[in-house]
């Protein structure tokens, strides 16, 4: 045979082995992660709030719904009455959404964009007489009256202004409302230790906000808004609500206390992109933390650090795949992680659930609070950074 006839023959070979229609890729193995926010989780822990407190309940929703996206709706539409945010931008984005409900900001520098809030009826935390007066004078620019909450520091030694300043602080505020620049419709403080509800400090704060309003009320001023009491305080210290309950970690399922049976609104959930076969002694991820005790399967999570999983847990998280527990094995890395799934019939494309309710035998924010030695406000704000947020269930899913 020729040199020619050879190379043609091996041409017309390979193409034999070609199949005529390639096999279909694996279902769902091409996804990212996917962040489901419970709706009616949300509801429900809204009308809880509104019935156990008996008074009016501020939804809290700065950190961008601690981390749910925007929720602010949902809480109004389940018995919330006003609207919590940390800055002027958050509360200005929930106006340009068409958010009319009462709202305050309550931490802001000197030189915010007080003139934006006073336009757009957004009340404002003050805290020192700088603040009071850079106020004051955007309300004169603005042709308008501020509506200001003044916080006082009954204990935190954080933001709210010192006992020894509040007297005079109010006598200005006084005069400021007198000239019109100002109306004075809250008086606002911070429990330190709400989450231990039994602690006597709760009692000495309680006691230094009730004296710094009949302060107020000796200096002329008439606030109708008294609010101490944020999600612990409103769950578990009824002497703390007054007039309005500041509810933000409860909205979410989180009980600071870790006492309350509320409902978490998280689903995280990534598929498995990656399954591998390896023997005993294997060395897994960044400085082989983790070695195979048996052969065994590891599967592939396309998420990591960078979607807000803490390293700090990796070396005690789990995530559940057809309703079984796994362990995460190796370093979390900022793009993915590794699961011993040992000889069970996992597949390419399985949903793994990294944290929900709990429902499923999946793990929780609490488990994942617990697993890095942090707190669960601090694991749920932290996601989303690139997870596709779905504001639906995670049972909702294949809803139509």
């Amino acid at each position: 045979m020729t040199a020619a006839a050879a190379h043609a023959s091996a041409q017309v070979a390979a193409q034999a082995a070609v199949p005529a229609v390639l096999p279909a890729p694996p279902p769902a193995a091409h996804r990212l992660a996917e962040l489901y926010v419970d709706r009616r989780a949300i509801a429900r822990n809204v009308r809880h709030f509104a019935h156990a407190t008996g008074t009016p309940v501020m939804a809290v929703v700065k950190a961008d719904g601690f981390g749910h996206g925007d929720v602010a709706e949902i809480a109004l539409a389940n018995g919330a009455t006003w609207v919590g945010v940390a800055t002027i931008p958050e509360a200005m984005r929930l106006r340009e959404r068409g958010i009319a409900a009462p709202m305050l900001s309550w931490l802001n520098p000197v030189d915010a964009d007080w003139e934006d809030a006073i336009g757009a009826g957004i009340d404002v935390a003050v805290t020192s007489f700088e603040q009071l007066y850079a106020v004051a004078s955007a309300a004169e620019r603005a042709g308008g009256t501020a509506r200001l909450h003044l916080h006082l520091d009954i204990g935190m030694s954080r933001e709210g202004a010192p006992a020894e300043s509040w007297s005079a602080l109010c006598v200005a505020a006084a005069a400021l409302e007198t000239a019109g620049r100002v109306r004075v419709v809250g008086i606002m403080g911070h429990l330190s230790s709400a989450e231990t509800p039994a602690s006597r400090q709760n009692d000495v704060e309680r006691l230094r906000f009730v004296n710094g309003v009949r302060v107020a009320h000796r200096r002329g001023l008439t606030p109708s808004e008294l609010h101490l009491a944020a999600t612990a305080g409103a769950l578990h210290r009824p002497d703390s609500r007054f007039t309005l309950s500041r509810v933000g970690a409860g909205l979410y399922g989180i009980d600071p206390a870790g006492i309350a049976a509320l409902t978490p609104a998280l689903t995280l959930t990534a598929p498995v992109a990656h399954l591998r076969r390896v023997a005993a002694n294997t060395g897994i991820g960044y400085g082989h933390d983790h070695t195979t005790a048996r052969a065994t399967t590891l599967a592939v999570l396309p998420i990591g650090y960078g979607d807000g999983l803490p390293r700090a847990a990796q070396e005690h998280a789990q995530v559940a795949i057809r309703g079984r527990r796994y362990p995460i094995v190796g370093r979390i890395s900022m793009d993915q992680v590794v699961v011993d799934v040992g000889n069970d019939a996992v597949e390419l494309g399985d949903i793994a659930v990294l944290m929900g309710p709990g429902t499923r035998h999946e793990p929780t924010m609490r488990d994942w609070a617990e697993w890095s030695g942090t707190i669960e406000h601090e694991i749920v704000t932290r996601l989303g950074v690139r997870n596709s947020r779905v504001l639906r269930s995670y049972d909702e899913r294949w809803a139509r």
